[in-house]
């Protein structure tokens, strides 16, 4: 008489993976690289937007500070080649060339962050100042294709310009290319405060980004800012210029990413509504007075709140190849470009 198996075992790992479902545990099966509970391999993103952020061999951290919404207000002006140089930047290509990419990687980076953080909202907002029709036009079809909330304003640059001092920190006469940024900073600013929910990434138009950007950036930001308890400032670009001293930092660990602690950015950050409240007069005394660097009270900021940026980086500044705030180390320059073609 032949005997009959029973599948017990099986059974048994049935029941005990839905009770570790029911009380939210997480199990590993390090013989398949799977997790039972979840139907995820370990190669998967493991995390929960909103929930905890699971990352090995660390484990789990809940989530107390999740992401609402976020703002991207990207501010442009094709007629400028660069700010405060004379020379081209790396490709030699017309300025209305890097502008696109920038906002198609943004794009790009929107919809793949969408179907991870399901439960956030996204809006890009476009701040143009003396572009031609014709380019606001391309940029508004770019967009219109997107499948993303958006809205293109043109720069009151009158509105603001005259709140400008006219002599800057050096005793040098304000150019009429900077008024225009600040100008362009100013009302960034003030449409952040006015209707931004939770976090705004303002940003130039010359930083084409990471597909894999703003997912990570998010996660990042609910993982470390439930750790310190606290909002945070957060660079996209690994500029080379952080690299020049041995600066004395603190290390965090993101999804994809490690993330150090830095003291100085560029104009290209991301934070909360909380932080542009809380600093408000700081952040206007940016655009009313050309300090020098420019970015001083930016810097002062971070002297008190957290700013972090991701290393690789996550964005590139197309600047100059020589320049010590343009191309970040240990990234495929090139291949940027080009995944970013209109």
């Amino acid at each position: 008489m032949k005997e009959i198996k029973t599948n017990k075992k099986n059974l048994l790992i049935k029941i005990f993976i839905k009770l570790c479902r029911l009380f939210g545990f997480e199990i590993i099966d390090q013989s398949n690289f799977s997790i039972p509970t979840s139907g995820k391999s370990l190669s998967d993103n493991i995390s929960t937007p909103g929930k905890k952020s699971i990352i090995l061999p660390l484990g789990e951290v809940n989530i107390t500070r999740p992401i609402r919404s976020l703002d991207i207000i990207l501010r442009t002006c094709m007629t400028v080649g660069m700010l405060t140089q004379s020379k081209k930047r790396i490709f030699e290509k017309n300025k209305e060339e890097y502008t696109k990419k920038t906002l198609l990687s943004l794009i790009n980076s929107v919809n793949h962050a969408k179907i991870i953080f399901k439960n956030t909202k996204f809006k890009i907002f476009v701040i143009d100042h003396n572009s031609s029709k014709n380019q606001i036009e391309n940029i508004k079809n770019i967009l219109k294709n997107s499948n993303i909330n958006f809205e293109v304003m043109s720069l009151q640059i009158e509105e603001f310009s005259k709140q400008i001092k006219d002599i800057n920190e050096e005793n040098k006469e304000v150019t009429e290319n900077q008024k225009s940024n600040m100008s362009n900073i100013h009302q960034s600013l003030i449409l952040s405060k006015e209707k931004s929910e939770d976090l705004t990434y303002f940003v130039e138009d010359d930083y084409i980004h990471e597909k894999i950007c703003l997912s990570e950036i998010l996660h990042a930001y609910e993982r470390i800012a439930s750790l310190t308890k606290q909002d945070l400032i957060v660079c996209p670009t690994d500029y080379p210029y952080l690299y020049s001293k041995a600066d004395k930092t603190r290390i965090f660990l993101g999804e994809n990413r490690h993330w150090r602690q830095i003291d100085q950015t560029l104009c290209t950050f991301l934070t909360s509504k909380n932080i542009v409240q809380k600093h408000w007069n700081e952040l206007i005394s940016m655009c009313k007075f050309e300090h020098y660097p420019f970015e001083k009270p930016l810097h002062n900021i971070y002297e008190k709140e957290l700013c972090i940026s991701p290393m690789p980086s996550l964005a590139v500044h197309f600047t100059n190849i020589n320049s010590a705030y343009g191309l970040s180390p240990n990234v495929n320059w090139k291949r940027l470009w080009d995944e970013n073609e209109i």
